[in-house]
């Protein structure tokens, strides 16, 4: 039998898991026979759950709990057998008798009078509930019939049978599931930890290999050298044992050459089973942090069914992408949130059920709660259909709590307007109520999302409903970073505190009341430097363009930070400072990189805070244009990739006397050992070549975290539509053709790509 590990497990233990998974499909088979009272199989689910809670419940000799079980089967066989029409009160007794088998269950001694008073209850309420069918049942039979017993009496025989021919406990999960233990959290933060340390480990065989790389073509370089050095012995009176000497030392030479590439390719081997080993550990590990989105929101749906009820409304929960996969910490982080939108869907945005008729809609309220993943990031939605929100109400209740003037309210647009819903204490409803109008729900809304790097808005049509939409990280474990250089270190930005990245040219820079700042879609744009808002040693600009990341603050305003480059962007595991720093000014966490170096995660709330100190204190340095240092020049660097001698040398000639500095490559697979052993700012490459052709060259390099960024020029003679698609699609950044090839063109493209072939370094005044 597959199923849990009992070995840990008392039999309460066993009681409480059972009622845990059974108790879930009762509530969703009742609240489904609500809907639909003659359900075959809604019915047949509550009736089964029903009966193995019993027989779990008499094997723990829980007798309360056989009695409310018991009664809750019979009166779902009743149904099943069309004895018994399930009414409303029917479900809302038979959802208290679910609660009521969790309260027996959590304090199986307390046997006082108060819970035998309150297990009798439930009985008479079940009974009365169904008198009035019984009652009918009774009338037609006739007077000279013998007395009957009640209606679900004629099934004790039927559930009888089913007691002895299905196991009396199911396995946690069910029969057949997968096997599953209890883990703590902690214990699976560390071992997604340990996982991910394993990945950077694997991956720090890739830069060693890359080292060996160089070292194999400084032997093919010096292997030529004893080419020409043997030519040049050629042309002079020999001497033998120099000649010798030099065979010699030319066979030892290719004995190496041979024994390093042999060796490369096991290391390359080694390198490529130990990466995708660790990626598969690690994304098993993240997998296991995954829950189902329905596991923790299953429950909202007798949640809002039952204040539907007290408000007096007709409501009903779909939930959409149940089986969508969450961080157990978000989910757990959502709790609250969700509870919050909820009952303000019930209470504020849903209608009565008169309402709803004249207006033209169905009785039956319905509020959507979603979850699906886009573009790498977990998106909740919750929406209703009722009355939406009211605009011109909502302008005058900010207006009426002076939050801002008539004649600015009525300048904002829809979006803006809709931002005072997240406010501390607002709320549009005039009376405070158990269940909303403190205008705290919202608000934790909105400090949740903000706590997680997320994103929450809010949309609404008037009359036809409102939807607030939670934009957040797929987990807590894993960040998707923007790392940038900053004084020869690493740093990361969380992607969802980015607004923005631009290279800005240092032309577009102008001085607004002492402070640099540039336009940026139609706006004024602060800039400062991370060096001294992060105390590192003063900036070295080296460029004409500086490379900006813009951060958006909490009111709406927008910061240039100046970092010295770009690094691209990663996937990183988190891992918490040590406790002993406390908080550390402007970091968030740690992580490590590919090659195991250290690299840490920047707070952008925490940064801002220090931007806007430094700023309010007069204390951000004045940038100003640098000037040119006409002998401070660095050549950008082209690889030539082509099996054609002609064609490589003449694009070589005609870079190299353009002011690049070129290397070549015989192959693809020449030009994959280069490209990985040396930095390139552009690569040009052909198409068809032996060992390895340009396309798999392109599609290895874009899939190549190190290398998905730098820009590749496919130069082919395949001058069809379908050829240049297949290369553009592969990633290459433009397409020439050698029939049209000539110098302009070649240039142009080059030029396009990465810019004149030398970037001057700039001294930059400070004041």
């Amino acid at each position: 039998m597959s199923g849990a590990d009992y070995s840990q497990f008392s039999m309460l233990d066993l009681f409480r898991a059972e009622l845990e998974t059974q108790s879930q499909a009762l509530t969703s088979g009742l609240l489904a026979l609500e809907r639909d009272p003659v359900s075959a199989q809604s019915l047949d689910a509550c009736m089964r759950a029903a009966h193995s809670l019993k027989g779990a419940a008499r094997i723990v000799d829980l007798t309360p709990a056989v009695e409310v079980a018991h009664a809750m089967e019979e009166c779902l066989v009743a149904a099943q057998r069309g004895r018994l029409s399930l009414s409303r009160e029917h479900i809302d007794t038979l959802l208290k008798g679910v609660d009521l088998l969790g309260s027996i269950a959590s304090e199986p001694a307390s046997a006082d009078e108060s819970a035998k008073l309150e297990i009798a209850g439930f009985l008479l309420a079940l009974e009365q509930a169904s008198s009035p069918s019984t009652a009918s049942e009774t009338e037609l039979a006739g007077s000279n019939a013998a007395p009957q017993e009640a209606p679900w009496a004629s099934s004790a025989k039927e559930t009888s049978v089913l007691a002895r021919s299905e196991p009396l406990l199911q396995p946690y999960g069910g029969v057949g599931s997968d096997r599953m233990v209890r883990v703590t959290a902690d214990s699976l933060n560390r071992l997604l930890g340990l996982a991910g340390e394993s990945l950077m480990e694997a991956r720090r065989l890739r830069p060693f290999t890359g080292g060996l790389l160089r070292l194999k073509r400084i032997q093919s370089d010096l292997a030529i050298a004893f080419d020409v050095l043997g030519d040049a012995l050629a042309e002079i009176p020999k001497d033998d044992r120099a000649v010798q000497a030099l065979a010699e030392a030319l066979q030892k030479l290719r004995l190496s050459q041979t024994f390093l590439a042999e060796r490369l390719d096991e290391l390359d081997s080694i390198d490529r089973r130990a990466t995708d080993l660790a990626n598969r550990l690690y994304d098993e590990t993240l997998a296991s942090r995954m829950r189902p989105f329905e596991d923790g929101v299953r429950h909202y749906s007798r949640t809002v069914r039952d204040l539907g009820r007290t408000l007096g409304k007709n409501v009903r929960l779909d939930i959409v992408g149940g089986s969508t996969g969450i961080d157990r910490d978000i989910l757990d982080q959502l709790e609250a949130p969700l509870g919050h939108l909820l009952r303000n869907a019930v209470d504020h945005g849903l209608e009565t059920t008169d309402e709803r008729i004249a207006a033209g809609k169905s009785e039956e309220g319905v509020i959507r709660l979603e979850a699906r993943h886009n573009a790498g990031l977990l998106q909740i939605i919750v929406a209703d259909d009722g009355r939406g929100i009211d605009l011109n109400k909502l302008r005058e209740t900010v207006v009426a709590r002076g939050l801002t003037t008539e004649e600015t309210v009525g300048r904002l647009a829809e979006a803006e307007l809709l931002e005072f819903l997240f406010l501390p204490g607002f709320s549009m409803k005039a009376t405070v109520s158990n269940i909303s109008g403190r205008g705290v729900g919202l608000d934790a809304v909105q400090a949740m999302t903000k706590q997680v790097r997320g994103l929450a808005t809010v949309s609404s049509e008037f009359g036809f409903g409102t939807r607030f939409q939670l934009q957040l990280p797929l987990t807590l474990s894993v960040l998707r970073t923007l790392l940038v250089d900053i004084d020869g270190e690493p740093y990361a930005f969380p992607l969802a505190g980015i607004a923005s990245t631009i290279k800005l040219p240092r032309t577009r820079i102008e001085l607004l009341e002492g402070r640099p700042h540039f336009r940026f879609e139609d706006r004024q744009i602060g800039l400062v430097t991370a060096h001294e808002v992060l105390d590192r040693a003063e900036p070295q600009a080296d460029a004409d363009e500086l490379s900006v990341v813009l951060i958006n603050g909490d009111h709406g305003e927008t910061h240039g930070l100046i970092v010295d480059r770009f690094l691209g962007e990663r996937e990183l595991v988190v891992r918490p400072l040590d406790p002993r720093f406390a908080k550390v000014k402007d970091i968030s966490a740690a992580a490590l990189m590919e090659d195991g170096s250290p690299v840490l995660i920047v707070d952008v709330d925490d940064l801002i805070r220090s931007v806007d100190k430094l700023a309010s204190s007069g204390g951000l340095r004045t940038l100003r244009r640098g000037t040119t240092s006409p002998d401070l020049r660095r050549r950008k660097r082209v690889l030539v990739v082509d099996d054609s001698l002609t064609v490589r040398e003449l694009e070589r000639k005609l870079l190299d006397n353009n002011g690049y500095e070129v290397e070549v490559a015989i192959d693809g697979m020449d030009g994959w050992n280069a490209i990985r052993s040396e930095p390139f700012d552009l690569v040009i490459t052909d198409v068809d070549m032996p060992r390895m052709d340009g396309i798999e060259l392109v599609t290895l390099m874009k899939k190549d975290s190190r290398l998905g960024n730098t820009p590749i020029m496919i130069v082919s003679y395949k001058d069809r539509e379908d050829d240049r698609r297949r290369g553009l699609d592969a990633g290459a950044d433009y397409y020439l053709t050698k029939g049209s090839f000539h110098d302009e063109t070649l240039l142009h493209a080059v030029v396009d790509l990465i810019g004149q072939a030398t970037m001057r370094r700039s001294v930059c005044i400070h004041q």
